[in-house]
């Protein structure tokens, strides 16, 4: 699509209709001169343009291009500062950029916000792992845990910090549980949670009995 063209699409999206369509989902596709055509385009003001700036910075995210993604996200929550999906996925881009504490903070707000969502908890115990601080890393996994109880991923992740913390029977509790789960999109986290219980058991000392004398 040209940048000639972008604009037009906008135009003629708003003589039909659908212009609030289009700044709402134009981060759905990966064409990011549609949703900069809308911060472009002077009738959008205030809230609703933070979905122009929130979908380009998701596409940003998806490339890796975490800088772009944060400068984004900082615009969509100027104008929409009580958007939780906002300050989550700044922090995505924040942890990804290895900027952990920012990261925490934007995570904490996103869960102030919108305290029922699992995933806010997951990916701030990820994070605060990262950093080290695994007593807040488990805590924040076993919310996630309790709002999404079939979430293979959570387990194997808290049990993978209760490993690093030397507790390997809840370690093995986890990855247990999130062999039994039913499976998400692949395999791989069943995987990871059978390659750690073998992990554990071949850590296990044999018992060797002693001979009676």
């Amino acid at each position: 699509m040209t940048r000639v063209a972008v604009p037009l699409l906008i135009v003629l999206g708003v003589a039909i209709g659908l212009s609030t369509h289009t700044v709402v989902n134009c981060g759905d596709e990966d064409e990011p001169d549609i949703c900069s055509a809308v911060i472009g385009f002077s009738p959008f003001r205030g809230s609703l343009i933070a979905f122009a700036y929130e979908g380009r910075g998701r596409i940003a995210l998806r490339h890796g291009d975490n800088n772009r993604a944060i400068a984004d996200f900082n615009e969509a929550i100027h104008l929409n500062p009580n958007r939780a999906s906002l300050y989550r996925d700044r922090a995505q881009a924040y942890r990804q950029n290895g900027e952990l504490s920012l990261a925490i903070a934007d995570f904490d707000e996103a869960i102030a916000l919108d305290p029922k969502l699992a995933a806010p908890y997951h990916e701030r115990g990820l994070a605060l792992a990262a950093k080290g601080d695994l007593d807040r890393a488990i805590l924040s996994y076993s919310t996630a845990v309790r709002l999404a109880p079939t979430d293979a991923q959570a387990r194997l992740d808290r049990g993978l910090a209760f490993l690093a913390r030397g507790q390997s029977d809840d370690a093995r509790a986890d990855f247990e549980a999130a062999i039994a789960l039913p499976p998400g999109k692949d395999g791989r986290t069943r995987d990871a949670a059978r390659a750690k219980l073998a992990e554990l058991a071949h850590a296990e000392p044999t018992q060797v009995s002693t001979p009676r004398r």
